[in-house]
């Protein structure tokens, strides 16, 4: 693979200014090595300088003015780093221009986008040009989507070591989960809502269990798989044991998950099956409890999808760039399990969490320590290029770096007749 040429700086974190990527300068002014060159890049010098002032030994970061829009300045940033961390989103509409100027660079980017069209966008129109410079284009790298890829990679790890054989039916289960709307997210919801409303093709693509894929797949003659479909409405899910509902990330870390599958040539196994659910225990409540969240998330999506009710929507959710307050985000956390049969017979748990709000505290570890991992450990990760996942792009390097950044992930063997809990 195509080695990077000398660069002024190791990472940049464009979008340094909004709220996220201010947590993500944070984290990087905490916890990068020393001799690690971070410079800030955004829109305004005078933002970026406003954030380089709270950061703790952070005085010398050089400042970095691009547009999002300005493919000339992105392609000049691109040039002078060997990373970029972005933030800026919605990525369908703020993030191509800078995907491909470090695909033609040869230059690695790390994102947060829970966008299928985006990210399928990036797959059509650079992997190929990300491969031959050499460039690891890495999206998903947030709450969205390195616990669902990352638990469900070393699950697999796990029961190879074991010999216990390949996946089969694998479920993510979250059960616990305590932080605020994230208004980028919700942006980003709002504005993919509008594209696919507006071209049946990409709403197509967004219902596409395996729309990620490198080669998208037709559709059976009875339709996809129902192991692989989402759900959409509260079940009893024998397997499991428990009351289950749909969860509302999972229509894009599905389909993160099963490209990585694809990536590795089908390495979970040829008999592997992915879902993703919240789980609502066994009480007589958890069916109303299901219930009550698969609609309240409905109503939501409809409201945004349709122009009065988005207008009001508008004014009450969080916009881009607002956040919860430094107190909220410490007191938020998250704890899910990956819930995997094999072909030896063998079932595993995989419990991953953190402590910090999802979409901001952990999000903000998440991405900036896949930077880090990009250069730090550069040596360690797998041999590949192009438009990766969490999984694909860091392997074990970065579980290794999560978990002594204080993330969980462990995995367990548990009987058969074990219930997850």
């Amino acid at each position: 693979m195509t080695g990077h040429a000398p660069r002024e700086f190791d990472i940049v974190v464009h979008g340094a200014s909004g709220f996220v990527g201010r947590l993500v300068a944070g984290h990087l002014a905490r916890h990068a090595p020393a001799g690690v060159r971070i410079a800030l890049s955004g829109r305004s010098a005078e933002k970026l300088a406003a954030v380089r002032a709270t950061l703790p030994g952070a005085a010398d970061w050089p400042i970095v003015v691009a547009d999002a829009a300005d493919a000339a300045a992105l392609r000049a940033l691109a040039a002078r780093t060997r990373v970029v961390a972005t933030t800026v989103g919605p990525y369908a509409r703020h993030g191509v221009p800078l995907v491909e100027a470090c695909a033609t660079a040869g230059t690695d980017s790390v994102d947060l986008t829970g966008e299928v069209v985006f990210v399928r966008e990036c797959i059509d129109r650079f992997h190929g040009a990300a491969r031959t410079s050499g460039a690891r284009i890495v999206n998903a790298c947030g709450f969205d989507s390195i616990p669902s890829d990352l638990g469900v990679w070393i699950t697999a790890r796990r029961a190879a070591a074991d010999g216990a054989g390949t996946l089969g039916a694998t479920a993510l289960v979250m059960r616990k989960a305590k932080g605020g709307f994230s208004g980028g997210t919700i942006d980003s919801l709002r504005q993919q809502l509008r594209m696919t409303g507006a071209d049946p093709a990409l709403a197509r693509l967004v219902a596409d269990p395996f729309g990620l894929d490198p080669v998208r797949r037709a559709p059976s003659a009875g339709g996809w798989p129902l192991r692989d479909a989402d759900v959409a409405w509260p079940r009893h899910d024998r397997s499991l044991g428990e009351w289950v509902g749909p969860f509302v990330m999972a229509p894009f870390n599905t389909r993160i998950v099963r490209r990585s599958h694809a990536l590795l040539d089908g390495g979970y196994g040829p008999d592997f099956h992915y879902q993703e659910l919240v789980g609502f225990g066994t009480s007589l409540a958890s069916p109303l409890r299901a219930l009550a969240m698969t609609l309240g998330f409905g109503a939501l999506v409809a409201g945004l999808g349709f122009g009065p009710t988005r207008r009001l929507l508008d004014r009450l959710l969080p916009a881009p760039g607002e956040g919860p307050d430094d107190e909220a985000r410490a007191n938020g956390m998250f704890a899910l399990d990956i819930v995997a049969g094999t072909t030896g017979g063998t079932r595993y748990r995989t419990r991953v969490a953190a402590q910090g709000d999802p979409g901001y505290a952990a999000t903000s570890l998440m991405l900036g320590e896949s930077a880090l991992a990009l250069v730090v450990n550069r040596d360690r990760l797998p041999d590949r290029a192009g438009v990766l996942t969490p999984a694909t792009a860091f392997g074990d390097v970065l579980v290794d770096r999560l978990r002594a950044a204080g993330m969980t992930f462990v995995t367990t063997a548990i009987p058969t007749t074990a219930r997850s809990g």
